[in-house]
């Protein structure tokens, strides 16, 4: 029955994108979609097109703030690390007062944090922030997924999520535009401000539209749900009994986070200080960069069919690792820029596939927990990843450290090969579940 689904699955991701672009007003009758998922895609899309101009520009800000990677990174970190200490205690108040009650609070307080992060600006007080941008931001990460759950049916949840997850694409390509030129049409209608002003000014109606979700929020009921069983005090041990398959799969799935981590975040630090690209150029790259994930997307499943989903992951991290390495040398701008679009590809399409091995090769019954534990592993390495990758960055500069992350890389995608043994792989003829998720 799992197969089962798992192919029906594939197929419908497979034909969605064609049948949407055939028909999109035929295609989205057909899903039957519920006015209160539109309700809720509403508030997400201000959510996240606000918060993608945000992230795309808060680093560039720093740095015309005279911040250097370390400070960076050590905000990036206090960032993740109060994403981590919040997500337990979100989801047990997900279960004690529902969903809609923390997504208010969440729309009020993560862009009122992101405005005090745009306005307060010493080192301490940015770090302090930080972590509690984190706390808050963590808490739209715990409702997203169960909250499209309730609001949806077995057979258009995929395809709800496909939307939203492909209109998040495209508002973060929209975000990058609108960030690059903004100071350009600011100039030409005869508005002078410093770039650092421009800056703080983008930062603060970024947060501005993400609070103005808050009014779909006002509007969405959620369906309720029968309670989940209560853990007994015996049940407790059962739930951190690890699936051995787990034990193999988070070593290499933690290098592989601390690798992302170390480069993600730093890098339209390191385009526009090191490589010199004005701010319009970044915005555009970012685009681009958003619309080839959008399509190498759609292209990993024919990947994983034709290299097997082990081999096909290994591949990814291993161009990944070379474009990393290769930016180390580059000093022209095409071809760095090529070099970051490829990085920005591979290292997308691996991700797909190591979630989708880990829900198919642990069951059903311990998904949750696979998924959890998963998440604050990657997220404990993400926080200190970026920090120390921060104070590397501001030591050495550059093209040592990328040749350190290249180095890294390498490694996560042998430890990745040595964990992972043929049994795991679903094989090259097996369509792959969720790989589009």
């Amino acid at each position: 029955m799992g197969d089962l689904l798992e192919i029906r699955l594939d197929r419908s991701l497979k034909q969605a994108p064609v049948a949407f672009w055939q028909s999109p007003r035929g295609w989205l009758t057909e899903k039957k979609l519920s006015r209160g998922f539109w309700v809720f895609f509403t508030a997400a899309f201000f959510f996240d097109f606000g918060f993608a101009v945000y992230f795309f520009l808060f680093n560039l800000y720093l740095l015309d703030l005279h911040f250097n990677e370390r400070v960076m990174g050590l905000v990036g970190g206090a960032l993740t690390l109060g994403s981590v200490i919040g997500t337990l205690p979100v989801g047990l108040f997900a279960r004690r007062i529902g969903l809609r009650p923390l997504l208010l609070f969440c729309f009020v307080m993560a862009p009122l944090m992101g405005i005090l992060r745009a306005v307060i600006i010493w080192e301490a007080a940015q770090i302090a922030l930080a972590f509690l941008a984190g706390l808050a931001m963590c808490i739209w990460g715990v409702c997203f997924l169960p909250a499209i759950a309730r609001l949806t049916t077995e057979k258009n949840r995929a395809s709800a999520f496909g939307l939203i997850f492909s209109v998040s694409i495209g508002t973060s390509a929209l975000g990058g535009l609108v960030c690059g030129y903004l100071p350009q049409w600011l100039h030409a209608a005869g508005i002078v401000m410093q770039a650092a002003e421009v800056k703080r000014l983008i930062l603060i109606v970024s947060c501005v539209i993400a609070l103005a979700g808050i009014i779909p929020v006002f509007k969405l009921r959620l369906p309720v749900q029968p309670d989940e069983p209560k853990f007994q005090s015996r049940g407790w041990p059962q739930v951190w009994r690890l699936h051995p398959f787990l034990l193999r799969f988070l070593p290499a799935m933690a290098l592989w986070t601390a690798v992302l981590a170390s480069f993600t975040p730093f890098a339209n630090v390191y385009l526009s200080r090191d490589l010199r690209i004005p701010l319009s150029n970044i915005g555009l790259i970012f685009s681009i960069a958003q619309v080839i994930q959008f399509c190498m997307g759609l292209l990993t499943p024919i990947v994983f069919r034709w290299l097997g989903l082990v081999n096909g992951i290994v591949a990814t991290e291993v161009v990944t690792a070379v474009a990393i390495g290769c930016l180390a040398g580059a000093r022209n701008h095409g071809l760095a820029i090529a070099l970051y679009l490829t990085f920005s590809a591979s290292q997308w399409m691996s991700s797909p596939g190591l979630y989708n091995l880990l829900m198919s090769r642990v069951p059903d019954s311990e998904r949750s927990t696979a998924s959890a534990m998963t998440m604050f592993c990657n997220a404990l390495l993400q926080s200190a990843a970026t920090a120390i990758a921060g104070i590397l960055f501001a030591q050495f500069g550059y093209p040592r450290v990328l040749v350190g992350i290249m180095a890294l890389a390498l490694t996560a995608a042998a430890l990745f090969k040595m964990l992972i043994t043929p049994a795991d792989d679903l094989g090259r003829n097996t369509p792959p579940a969720h790989v589009l998720g």
